[in-house]
């Protein structure tokens, strides 16, 4: 029996809702984030020394990433479901957007939530204007032409297709779910229909609206919520 060790607010709904899409019987473990730290609860490192989520455990078996989630629960039970046919250019698709959510665009989009906690946090007061604009010109030079550059080429990509992978839905397009659900969250896909398309088409399918339900709500206002 599987099991997943699920945080609130975090990446490990998307594993949920892959096997729902994969119909595969499955347990929940809820796991609740400290009011005020946002952080996973220590209790999580009983399943996996870093104590952060998604993290399954199928019988003696333990995966964590998101990514190396999805390939083992493909590999074991996707039956050829959901990943396009090895060799082919939607696989090469499928294998680039199932790294690039967590390699390339995430970071960008934690670094943009540090930089704008920064100067909320208790520091002397003379101190803080410095720390202000620091971080105002990190993310006016650099955080935000960078997210505009990333969030112009996904745009492009669902241009063709309306998924990230070819012709049809697969779990790459589980795995950037949550990237442009954070990103919208924070007014980064504003302007680009295709993505607004594709959010709205995804959180139709009922395996979505099913992992929801079991899951509970889920509500990606803020990327404190992204990388535990």
């Amino acid at each position: 029996m599987i099991t997943v060790h699920h945080l609130n607010n975090s990446r490990s709904q998307r594993v949920l809702w892959l096997l729902e899409e994969l119909g595969i019987e499955y347990q929940i473990r809820f796991y609740r984030r400290d009011p005020a730290t946002l952080l996973a609860p220590p209790e999580l490192r009983a399943i996996h020394p870093l104590g952060k989520s998604p993290v399954i455990t199928d019988n003696d078996v333990t995966v964590a990433e998101s990514g190396a989630i999805v390939e083992y629960l493909l590999d074991q039970y996707g039956e050829g479901y959901l990943r396009p046919a090895p060799g082919t250019a939607a696989r090469r698709q499928f294998t680039y957007w199932l790294h690039y959510a967590e390699g390339s665009a995430m970071p960008l989009l934690l670094m943009s939530l540090v930089f704008g906690k920064m100067p909320e946090q208790p520091m002397p007061f003379f101190i803080r204007p410095i720390v202000r604009g620091i971080a105002d010109k990190v993310r006016r030079v650099f955080l935000a032409p960078q997210l505009k550059t990333h969030m112009d080429f996904v745009e492009s990509q669902l241009a063709a297709t309306g998924w990230f992978a070819g012709d049809e839905f697969s779990a790459a397009d589980i795995q950037m779910s949550f990237v442009l659900e954070a990103a919208a969250a924070r007014g980064a896909t504003q302007a680009r229909p295709h993505i607004q398309h594709f959010l709205e088409a995804i959180h139709a399918r009922p395996a979505y609206q099913r992992a929801l339900d079991k899951g509970g709500p889920f509500a990606v206002t803020s990327l404190a919520a992204a990388k535990t």
